[in-house]
């Protein structure tokens, strides 16, 4: 799958590209499988919600789950990224985020370039996001926010928070945010599995609490560049990764494949 000049356009210019119906409803059924199961794990890897039962994310999938080690692999997420990026990627962040219903707590407005920056020292934003949604996102359950055409602002100040919820980030302030909404307005994407967001690494995001029954589950792999590789490693290895080899892609039937095999 390659993009076209004006969705790569419409990319620089806006900060996302969002895709229906790049997974069917074979592989994201196997994938949503997958991540229930990983949710339930006793593992470091899965983050809790402050009320320490409920997940929150489940970092590094693919190192521990079939699926998702062919997910981080498939071509129909890889080769637009490559396009995008102008070369070879490597696998920087990898997460399963479960927003679940009545439980899935805030993701505060933020941009993930401004964590990698600080935390990671990766050099520059040339690092970008796919978002694909292992449900359907609606305007009940906690949909993804993002502010167009704020990735032109660069890197933006932002604070520290440790308390809010069980997973810091690095916040921006609300006068902030409300400047950039007056200047680019706001969307929230949604759709059915499959789909997917592509979107710049400075795209200001986050999402509400999700208060509604249904669950809203989206899986992030985050792209970097190989020549544009982190420098510091002080967070774990399974949040920040260390391998820069360039993903070599598989074959596009790699999930069906699978899925066939677990129905044999």
């Amino acid at each position: 799958m390659e993009l076209s000049a004006s969705q790569i356009e419409h990319f620089h210019e806006q900060g996302y590209i969002f895709l229906p119906d790049i997974l069917d409803a074979t592989e994201t059924d196997l994938l949503r499988r997958e991540a229930h199961q990983i949710f339930g794990m006793q593992r470091e890897e899965v983050v809790r919600e402050r009320d320490e039962k409920t997940a929150r994310t489940a970092f590094a999938a693919h190192h521990y789950n079939e699926a998702y080690r062919r997910l981080g692999a498939h071509p129909r997420l890889i080769t637009p990224v490559m396009q995008l990026l102008d070369g070879p990627v490597y696998m920087h962040q990898f997460k399963i985020n479960a927003k679940a219903a009545f439980n899935g707590d805030v993701w505060q407005w933020h941009q993930d370039y401004g964590t990698w920056a600080r935390d990671d020292l990766m050099p520059t934003p040339r690092a970008m996001n796919i978002a694909l949604f292992l449900d359907e996102v609606t305007e009940f359950n906690g949909a993804l926010m993002f502010i167009p055409r704020s990735h032109h602002q660069g890197t933006l100040e932002a604070g520290h928070d440790l308390s809010t919820t069980s997973y810091p980030l690095w916040t921006i302030s609300n006068e902030a945010i409300t400047q950039l909404v007056r200047e680019g307005g706001l969307i929230a994407p949604k759709g059915k599995p499959g789909s997917v967001m592509l979107f710049h690494s400075n795209l200001v995001h986050g999402s509400p609490s999700n208060m509604s029954p249904f669950d809203r589950t989206i899986v992030y792999l985050s792209l970097c560049h190989v020549d544009n590789h982190i420098q510091r490693f002080q967070r774990a290895e399974w949040i920040a990764h260390r391998d820069f080899t360039p993903i070599q892609t598989l074959d596009d039937n790699c999930l069906r494949d699978l899925a066939q095999e677990q129905a044999a």
